[in-house]
C-alpha cells in the first residue's frame, strides 16, 4: 500500500519507518522539508520519500495522522480537506493541554468528558474513515513491541468496518493485538488511556509498558 505520514516528529518518523520495513511505500509529510532531522530520515530510509503535508496525502492509499494534538485541525487545512476523502486515515493523534502541567502525573486534555479528539477531526474530514490507533503507547514500542505476556492490545474505533479491518491487520504486521471497540464514540475512553499509560512513566520513569486486554 502507499501510505502518507502527516507528521515528521518522532512518532510519524517511528511509524513511517515501520510501514517502510513491512514493505509498504511510504511517504513523510512534514511542513518544512529542509529540517535537519527530515532529511536525516530521509537519509536512514532510501526507499522512503518526503513531500509537504498535500503530497503525502495525495500519495497515499491510507494517510496516518501523526501530529501533536493541539495542531491537529490545522494539519488538515494545511493539507486540504478534500485530500482526505473516501481514504483510510488513522489517526494517532491525542488532545494534551500543551498549556497545563501534569497534576501528580495526570494529564491534563483541552476536550470536554463527553468528546473527543478523533470526533472532531471525522466532522472536519467527514468523507473520510477515520480509525483511531496507536495513541496509547509510547513510540518505542509501536512496531514489533516485546513483552513477556505476549503481544499487546491496541484498543481501535472508527465508524467504517472495511477501514477497521485494514487496520486491524496493519496492527497485526506490527506486532499487535487490535481490539475494535466500536464507533467513533468509543474513542472517549481510548483517547483517555494515554493519560493512563503516562502516569507511571509521570510518577516513576517507567515507559516500557503497555495494555493487554485478557478475557475468559
Amino acid at each position: 500500500m502507499k501510505i502518507g505520514v502527516i507528521g515528521s516528529a518522532k512518532v510519524g518518523q517511528t511509524l513511517a519507518t515501520a510501514f517502510l520495513a513491512e514493505g509498504h511505500e511510504v511517504k513523510l509529510g512534514t511542513r518544512d522539508i529542509s529540517k535537519p532531522d527530515v532529511i536525516s530520515w530521509r537519509v536512514n530510509n532510501p526507499t522512503g520519500t518526503v513531500g509537504y503535508f498535500n503530497e503525502a496525502a495525495s500519495f497515499a492509499d491510507i494517510i496516518v495522522l501523526a501530529v501533536k494534538g493541539s495542531k491537529a485541525v490545522e494539519a488538515l487545512e494545511q493539507t486540504g480537506m478534500d485530500l482526505f476523502s473516501g481514504k483510510i486515515v488513522i489517526d494517532v493523534t491525542n488532545p494534551i493541554s500543551e498549556n497545563v502541567p501534569p497534576a501528580n502525573g495526570v494529564l491534563s486534555f483541552f476536550t470536554p468528558a463527553n468528546e473527543s479528539l478523533m470526533e472532531t477531526i471525522q466532522g472536519r474530514i467527514h468523507a473520510a474513515k477515520v480509525v483511531k490507533a496507536f495513541n496509547s503507547i509510547g513510540s518505542d514500542s509501536m512496531y514489533k513491541p516485546v513483552f513477556k505476556e505476549g503481544p499487546p492490545t491496541m484498543f481501535i474505533c472508527g465508524n467504517d468496518e472495511e477501514a477497521k479491518r485494514v487496520v486491524t491487520g496493519i496492527l497485526q504486521s506490527f506486532g499487535w493485538h487490535a481490539e475494535d471497540m466500536g464507533k467513533a464514540e468509543s474513542v472517549r475512553p481510548i483517547e483517555s488511556l494515554c493519560i493512563l499509560w503516562c502516569i507511571p512513566g509521570f510518577l516513576n520513569n517507567q515507559w516500557g509498558h503497555a495494555f493487554k486486554l485478557i478475557k475468559k
